[in-house]
């Protein structure tokens, strides 16, 4: 088996709570995007954009959050004000994925948040090959109105993940046995026949 393929077969998603210090640096930042855009992307139309979120900007998508979960429901007790806005602190860098839908003749708006879907992927595959550990998550201020406006996003664009990255802790190390785990590729396959 080739280490490419080993590696797509043994990459986890880490709790974003098992993931320290340190972050990738800059140039593997930039190589961890640089796998993003090689993303599958029919026309040609780069339907993607990517917000690094580290160091104090976490606290502050933190308290954003906050203030999106109060606009809903204006009763949170301070217990989950904290908790909500402990959520971006959780790993040392955050990642917002957004799909940065286009208009085109040929290529729907379906297709192109699939395309930054993929490049999520890559993304979780690039920074599980240089040795960090990452989590996709979503919830529900990914698509609130007040998180999207305060994060720059445009009427036509949309969240499609935070993914929280760093190094994984020791007790990460446990999370990797899940691989042992995974169920057998032909429990999901069929062939069709007409």
């Amino acid at each position: 088996m080739s280490q490419t393929l080993k590696s797509l077969q043994q990459r986890i998603s880490i709790p974003a709570e098992l993931l320290i210090e340190p972050a990738p640096s800059s140039s593997e930042l930039e190589q961890i995007i640089q796998a993003a855009i090689c993303a599958p992307d029919h026309g040609g139309i780069r339907p993607w954009r990517f917000l690094t979120i580290a160091g104090d900007a976490r606290k502050a998508l933190g308290r954003m959050f906050c203030t999106a979960a109060l606009a809903n429901n204006p009763d949170l007790t301070a217990v989950e004000q904290k908790a909500i806005q402990a959520k971006t602190l959780r790993s040392p860098l955050i990642i917002a994925v957004i799909a940065a839908v286009k208009p085109h003749p040929k290529v729907p708006a379906k297709e192109q948040v699939h395309s930054a879907a993929a490049a999520t992927q890559n993304i979780l595959l690039a920074a599980d090959a240089l040795g960090y550990g990452s989590i996709w998550l979503t919830g529900p201020f990914a698509a609130d109105p007040l998180v999207c406006s305060g994060l720059g996003l445009s009427p036509a664009e949309r969240i499609v993940a935070f993914v929280y990255m760093g190094t994984p802790s020791a007790e990460a190390a446990t999370a990797r046995k899940k691989i042992q785990n995974r169920p057998r590729a032909a429990d999901f396959v069929s062939e069709w026949n007409p």
